[in-house]
């Protein structure tokens, strides 16, 4: 439950929403988000970070960051938060005007980080840093801690991808993050898009290699889209999988439980000794939390470890 943050300048490598969470949370105050649900130790260890610099790296340009324009613009609304992008760093090939022209969102994120850009730096205490066209080669370290990083400038290479120009920097920092991708695992038994690192599905049913929906199996989330989109996106596949499920359960095209009643399930559980929750006792740890949260004037304050929200709960 703790985590040190004992670094005064921070690497977050990656240009995408999860890199641009970590860097806001590292750059934020934690007073400033006591207002939130965050537990006592997430307080407590936000509280004592001594980070002062944050350096966000992405090998490539404005046009190729996948920042959503919502996201990246809330960077800029802490009083604590100084966002600064180098005007040197704004640079675009014939490529990447056309992925501008052709997705009004990476239009939108390029025109924010030009704006950036060409304004005076202000007095804000925490300096948080969007570099571009540097692409992360080494972690130099001492005494086995982190004493930098070393990037190297990249060119675009006129399709809106890039390449090395054998220049590099080193950046003073004492740690580093990573939020470069995702790739889910493979699940056995089930048919695997390597590339994608999905299961192929459609519309949430998983689709077999000669095309045949795989009988009552459905999926949702990453393993279904990938790591990319909103947690909006998510809510709209899942949805979509539960409308789908329901409609096969109305036809008749799910496998028939051995034990279809209701009361199945919790005699099973209960003969597997497994501790579970109702939506009644979902009911009663939100009352907990919040009741938590109201001597401090807070919504509520989340409850972390599993045992105390299964007691609270009444599992």
């Amino acid at each position: 439950r703790t985590w040190p943050l004992d670094a005064q300048k921070v690497a977050v490598l990656g240009v995408g929403n999860v890199a641009l969470d970590v860097a806001r949370i590292l750059a934020k105050t934690a007073d400033e988000l006591l207002p939130t649900e965050i537990p006592a130790n997430v307080y407590a260890g936000l509280k004592a970070n001594k980070a002062l610099e944050i350096h966000v790296f992405g090998r490539r340009g404005p046009a190729q960051a996948k920042f959503s324009p919502m996201e990246l613009r809330e960077l800029d609304h802490s009083p604590t938060i100084e966002v600064i992008v180098d005007p040197e760093d704004i640079d675009y090939d014939d490529g990447s005007i056309a992925t501008r022209r052709g997705n009004k969102q990476a239009d939108m994120v390029a025109k924010t980080l030009e704006n950036w850009a060409i304004r005076d730096v202000g007095e804000r205490p925490h300096k948080l840093f969007l570099h571009f066209f540097e692409s992360p080669t080494e972690i130099l370290g001492q005494d086995g801690k982190v004493v930098g990083l070393r990037t190297e400038r990249t060119a675009l290479d006129g399709t809106g991808n890039v390449t090395g120009t054998g220049e590099f920097t080193d950046w003073d920092v004492q740690a580093v993050y990573r939020a470069v991708g995702y790739l889910s695992d493979k699940l056995p038994k089930l048919p695997w898009d390597l590339d994608s690192g999905t299961v192929p599905d459609e519309g949430g049913r998983v689709i077999e290699e000669s095309g045949e929906h795989l009988q009552s199996t459905y999926v949702t989330g990453w393993i279904r889209r990938g790591p990319v989109g909103l947690i909006g996106h998510t809510k709209g596949d899942a949805n979509e999988t539960v409308s789908n499920l329901l409609a096969d359960h109305a036809d008749g095209r799910l496998h028939t439980p051995l034990s279809p009643e209701p009361e199945a399930v919790d005699a099973l559980l209960a003969e597997r000794e497994v501790r579970f929750t109702t939506w009644q006792g979902w009911h009663r740890l939100n009352a907990a939390e919040k009741a938590l949260g109201e001597p401090q004037g807070r919504e509520r304050v989340k409850i972390v470890e599993r045992e105390d929200m299964l007691r609270e709960s009444g599992a």
